[in-house]
Order: structure tokens, then sequence, then C-alpha cells
């Protein structure tokens, strides 16, 4: 497989250097690296593009940071560790983290598709990220992947679930449909003072809608506006 993967194109592993200083990780076969840069446009053989290790990036993200929310959150119920989790695997923030390590520079693509459309780019460079967690995984197993991701989508974790203001978007959204405001209504608070969670729920006209949780008020808030919006959208 090495080798008809490096007749796909002229890099090797040299290529590969700076980023596996940035990950500390050094790869034992590099098939597995040149598979996770090589788009679908260069080879639609599913043995030689990123798309299959795409897919298992995709599952060992999200089992890590599973495990991960469960620790940081073990009174969280599901809707909390769901909200939790969407955020940090959401396509812009998967991006961030690409961008971060520059993987759209390893990327072998034809010339067709346009990198510098900002939308092009930003599917790249989440693909490329899940397809370099699968590409780890595959070649060094569970604790090389976690470690990775660990040291950025986790360590980035806070800035995931503030990038999204989902309060903002309600109130915005009920002054396009003209309607009333949203209120936010604490309609519980449990667990013990260094570990609360607050649960609220919206509340627009005579209309009540899903509460949300959070470990903060405004988490919680947040969670329940993006509850409302979910509804009023569908």
């Amino acid at each position: 497989m090495l080798k008809s993967l490096k007749r796909l194109f002229s890099n090797n592993s040299s290529t590969y250097t700076q980023l596996e200083q940035d990950l500390e990780y050094t790869f034992k076969d590099y098939s597995y690296l040149y598979q996770a840069f090589t788009h679908r446009s260069k080879s639609a053989d599913p043995k030689y593009n990123y798309e299959r290790l795409e897919f298992l990036g995709d599952a060992v993200i999200d089992i890590i940071i599973s495990e991960e929310l469960m620790r940081e959150f073990p009174a969280g119920d599901e809707g909390l560790l769901t909200q939790k989790r969407s955020a940090l695997v959401q396509r812009s923030f998967l991006a961030s983290m690409g961008k971060m390590l520059d993987l759209l520079d390893y990327l072998n693509v034809e010339v067709s598709v346009n990198l510098r459309n900002d939308k092009v780019a930003v599917k790249q460079l989440a693909n490329l990220f899940e397809s370099l967690i699968g590409a780890v995984y595959s070649d060094g197993g569970m604790e090389p992947a976690k470690r990775i991701v660990m040291d950025t989508i986790w360590q980035h974790r806070q800035e995931a679930w503030k990038s999204v203001n989902y309060k903002g978007l309600l109130i915005e959204y009920c002054h396009a449909k003209n309607i009333e405001n949203p209120k936010f209504l604490i309609s519980n608070v449990s667990g013990p003072d260094h570990q609360k969670l607050f649960e609220v729920h919206v509340k627009i006209g005579d209309e009540i809608y899903p509460s949300g949780i959070g470990m903060e008020k405004k988490s919680a808030e947040q969670s329940a506006a993006q509850n409302t919006l979910d509804i009023l959208q569908d």
C-alpha cells in the first residue's frame, strides 16, 4: 500500500517532519499519513484517499471527548453531555484545530478544488483533522490519538463552548419574527455548592420550551436557547 500511495504524488516522509514535530508523534507506517492527506480528487479509490480515515477519526474523537466529558461533568445528564460534545465536534471548531496545525499545507489535491473559498477550506480542514486522528490511531493506537485530541480539542474546549451565542441568536430570531422576547427562568438548582447544576427554561409568551442544563447559569441559558431555537426553526 505504501508504494501505491507514494506513486500518487511525490511527497515523502520528510514532507511531514514539521507536522510530526507539532504532534510530537512519529509515524511508523507512512502510508497512513499519505492517505490522510490525499483528497478524492487525486484518487477516487477509498483505499487511497482520506475518507475512510476521516470516518475512523470521527469515531475516535467522539469516544475520547465523551469519556472526558463524563469525567468533567459527573452529575451531567445526557442532554448536557450531548450539548458540550456537539460544540467540540462541530465542523468549524475542528477546522480551527486543523488550521492551528496548518493541515492544508500537506493536502494532496487537484487544483480544481478551490481552497481559497472559505467554505471549501473549512470543510477540508475539518476533514483533514479527523483523518489525521484516524491515521494516528491506525498507526499507534488510542494512546497517541488521545494525547493529540487532548492537546488540541480538549485544551481549547472553553473556546468552543463560548463560540456560539444561542441566547443572542434566539433574541434575534424573536425580533425578526416579531414575537415576544424570550424570558430565561431558573426552574431548578441541584448539586453541592462546589458543583451546582442549573436548569433553565425559556418562556416566549405563554409557551414554555424544553429546559437546558449547565454548571453555570449562563451555560444553562445557552443550552435552553439552543433547544428553543431547534424547535422554532424545525
